[in-house]
């Protein structure tokens, strides 16, 4: 199992306004790949209430309200997404790993949760995860 952070989303979705470099193009290949082996149910995926809601903040940003709305129902609908809770403890144990690895909240909570499910592979294009103990980070 892996956890699925929202830089996949925002790789996959998004449609910037200049025209991509070849290693851009790559990478929204990849993050395309990603999205469509979790649609598949070819694997078991566990992401936060979180990310969740980050994803729902960028695909309303750019693709819409309704776009975002109907992409959060699907991936609620999929059986191979497990979506953790996150409580209060949760955000004052993460705010400490933010400050010692030097990584946003959400980032930290991400972690927190990997290190609690045993979780130690993420679909991420944030490269600081791999700078991350424990935490293997994967682009394809």
């Amino acid at each position: 199992m892996r956890f699925l952070d929202s830089s996949v989303f925002l790789h996959a979705y998004l449609k910037p306004k200049r025209e991509l470099k070849l290693e851009e193009l790559e990478i929204k290949r990849r993050a395309k790949n990603i999205i469509k082996r979790i649609d598949d149910q070819a694997e078991e995926i566990t992401t936060t209430v979180v990310h969740i809601s980050e994803i729902a903040n960028i695909i309303e940003a750019h693709l819409g309200l309704e776009e975002s709305i109907s992409l959060i129902g699907t991936l609620l609908a999929l059986p191979n997404i497990q979506v953790l809770d996150v409580k209060r403890e949760d955000y004052e144990s993460a705010a400490i790993l933010a400050m010692r690895y030097k990584i946003s909240i959400n980032d930290a909570i991400a972690y927190l949760k990997m290190l609690e499910n045993n979780i130690n592979e993420i679909y991420s294009f944030d490269k600081h995860f791999q700078n991350l103990p424990g935490i293997k980070r994967v682009e394809e």
